[in-house]
């Protein structure tokens, strides 16, 4: 059921950025429950690029209206938050090569140090 979900994530956009929700990490928590009759109720943490982001509330529904439409669940709450505060760090590297950033630099604990000397 995650997986459909986060499909589905991907199909939402944010109206000002053309990349979708899920890749630009304004997804921050997916919780699903089972509920009595079969069918799944889903509460979605998210945020916003920016506090001042008047399209949230678009975004929310756009999200809310979709998943509905699956047979599966029975109730969705959107909710948006701002802690932690969004940056450009969480998107994925997918998102970030479309918008033109580096990819996230992750350590590597097999760097290799060259300890020979000239």
């Amino acid at each position: 059921m995650k997986a459909k979900i986060i499909d589905i994530l991907k199909q939402c956009y944010d109206p000002e950025i053309p990349i979708d929700l899920w890749n630009l990490g304004l997804i921050y928590d997916i919780n699903i429950t089972n509920t009595k009759n079969n069918k799944r109720d889903v509460k979605i943490t998210m945020s916003l690029t920016t506090p001042g982001c008047t399209m949230g509330q678009h975004m929310a529904g756009d999200i809310k209206n979709k998943i509905e439409a699956l047979k599966e669940i029975n109730n969705i709450e959107v909710t948006v938050t701002f802690d932690p505060p969004w940056t450009p760090e969480m998107m994925t590297d997918y998102a970030r090569e479309k918008l033109g950033y580096d990819p996230v630099k992750t350590k590597s604990n097999d760097q290799k140090i060259n300890v020979e000397w000239e």
